[in-house]
């Protein structure tokens, strides 16, 4: 096969690339003795997490574990990451949250259903790429602000506060909090600080068992003690209560996740939701927010994983991979899904070596599901409520982001805080759009400034133009925020002066607003007799302004590649002047 035909064969983005990847480099039975191990490492962590992030999102905590048991599989058979283990994660909480509470469970399914069709368009697309387009400031900024608001959701579990029903609106939950702080309860609040304290101790141990899972057993074990000896608890079973086919139970139904319509699930109301163009135009909004986080997260997840193997993921079939999973899991009660950095990060050092680690993951949480429902109905909402503070924190970022506060120039401070607070005040949908605007704009200044217009009394390459040519020269992109002010200069010339030659050798770019303003110069400088010639525009750029309608004319307007030509050419423009005006003479 040629190369050409090998490098054609691969333009449309091919799901499962990963897997078929590792099988074509040869899977061997360590390696899949590698990745069962890795899987039930993952799968363990992946039970309380998945848990806890369902309950921050506001739905019972089986949707997140049939999350990570649907998407985390099907994400890992058809994406383009080798390592990446997707389920529930924090940073779609702050987008999730208002969904639940505007549009109900159902709701959520729906809209995440439209996330994962766009993100499989984009990934058909080819724009897995666009993900380098996202400032860092703009990306450590919501992510910064999303652990705070993750955080503040967490407070009436862990400090056991009653009647606090949280909104959307991050100070009226302060307000609601507060007002609530008269019935917190020393039991919860007891179990969420021996809870957190276990979380931040064991780590430091470095044994391989997973903290969240230790953190969250030895919480059990204290609010099991608590309620022995009388003291009243929160814990899944007596917040969570489900029904499935005339059966009803507390906590977590021991059942697999089973087919169901996203528009079967209730709404905010507590009724099915009805499919109509209003819902679906309330919803799109928060599917493209869904969409756009999903990628951002996925990709810079799949990067970090890159950087921990020296391996190469496929960004356009993670993307669809992405899409699938959210489109699938739906049908089966999971709520949105993403690559988990952290749970990433642990499968890579766990020995992983191919998708099926991801697999195995899913499997050890549909086994939970199945065997062990009973006992995580025992798991107390305040010791949840501690791990999600971990969560939060680690998102948080807090060091990067005091390092850029301390480091990084005014602009991108400013952009870093006006994330972060839209972030907290508003939500992620408002700070990525003003932050990526903000940071376009700053950047279209930075540009700006880099263009200028300068005339040049000689030449750096030793042509001699007589006196009535003035030599400018341009460096810099001619682009929107740049043309108008680099070419307001030419406006300005002496009145000797008879040609115009523009060196545009150093003008790496010209946009539609250049050409406008260089064919209204164009126009200006013939009003006035005097011809213009362009040096050292690139054949694509000539062919632009030809477009464009500014053509070459005999003593008025050229376009040559060199300053030497450049010089003949003004020398025999200014011969025939003068002969035409020795004509004129003569004939008076």
């Amino acid at each position: 096969m040629s190369r050409a035909h090998r490098s054609s064969a691969y333009v449309f983005p091919l799901p499962g690339s990963a897997l078929v990847s590792t099988w074509r480099e040869g899977y061997t039975l360590a390696k899949l003795k590698r990745d069962v191990m890795a899987g039930l490492t993952i799968g363990v962590v992946a039970v309380p997490l998945s848990m806890a992030l369902a309950i921050a999102t506001g739905v019972p905590p089986q949707h997140g574990l049939y999350t990570a048991i649907v998407a985390g599989a099907v994400i890992a058979l058809t994406g383009g990451s080798r390592f990446n283990i997707s389920g529930p994660t924090a940073a779609f909480v702050v987008i999730l949250f208002p969904i639940v509470a505007n549009h109900g469970l159902g709701g959520l399914l729906i809209a995440t259903l439209m996330a994962g069709a766009i993100l499989v368009a984009l990934g058909l697309s080819r724009l897995g790429s666009l993900i380098q387009y996202v400032p860092y400031p703009v990306i450590l900024g919501f992510t910064a602000g999303i652990g705070v608001v993750i955080a503040l959701l967490q407070l009436p579990d862990f400090l056991g506060l009653s009647g606090v029903e949280l909104g959307d609106s991050t100070l009226q939950n302060l307000m609601l909090i507060g007002q609530a702080l008269p019935t917190l309860s020393p039991a919860e609040i007891s179990v969420g600080l021996i809870t957190l304290a276990t979380l931040l101790i064991w780590p430091r141990l470095n044994t391989p068992v997973p903290a969240p899972l230790v953190g969250l057993a030895v919480g059990t074990v204290v609010a099991a003690l608590l309620l022995m000896s009388g003291v009243e608890v929160d814990t899944i079973a007596s917040r969570f209560s489900w029904e499935f086919e005339g059966e009803s139970g507390s906590g977590i139904p021991p059942f697999a996740p089973s087919f169901t319509a996203p528009w079967h699930f209730p709404g905010a109301d507590g009724t099915p939701l009805e499919i109509n163009f209003a819902l679906i135009q309330a919803l799109l909004g928060p599917a493209l927010a869904i969409a756009l986080l999903a990628a951002i997260e996925s990709l810079l997840c799949a990067v970090v994983a890159d950087g921990l193997t020296r391996t190469r993921h496929d960004p356009n079939a993670e993307l669809i991979g992405q899409g699938l999973g959210n489109m699938v899991v739906p049908f089966f009660g999971g709520i949105t899904a993403t690559a988990a950095l952290a749970r990433t990060a642990t499968n890579i050092k766990s020995g992983a070596c191919s998708p099926v680690a991801a697999v195995v993951h899913s499997l050890v949480v549909l086994l939970a599901v199945v065997a062990l429902a009973g006992v995580l109905g025992y798991v107390p909402m305040a010791a949840l409520a501690a791990l999600l503070f971990i969560i939060a924190w680690n998102m948080s970022e807090a060091r990067h982001f005091v390092h850029t506060l301390k480091s990084a120039p005014v602009s991108d401070v400013s952009v870093l805080v006006i994330c972060f607070a839209l972030t907290v005040i508003f939500d992620m949908v408002i700070a990525v759009a003003v932050g990526i605007g903000l940071a376009a704009a700053l950047f279209i200044r930075r540009m700006a400034q880099l263009t200028h217009t300068q005339r040049l009394d000689t030449p750096d390459s030793g042509q001699h133009f007589p006196a009535e040519v003035a030599l400018y020269k341009i460096s810099g992109p001619l682009f929107f925020g740049a043309a108008e002010k680099a070419i307001a200069t030419l406006r300005v010339i002496d009145h000797g002066v008879r040609i115009v030659v523009l060196d545009m050798r150093d003008v790496p770019s010209l946009d539609t607003t250049a050409m406008v303003a260089l064919d209204s110069l164009r126009r200006e400088l013939g009003e006035q007799d005097v011809g213009v010639i362009f040096v050292g525009l690139p054949p694509r750029m000539a062919l632009k302004i030809k477009r464009a309608g500014i053509k070459r004319e005999a003593g008025k307007l050229a376009v040559v590649s060199n300053l030497a030509h450049a010089e003949r050419m003004s020398q025999r423009w200014l011969g025939w002047r003068d002969q035409d005006s020795s004509k004129v003479t003569a004939g008076t």
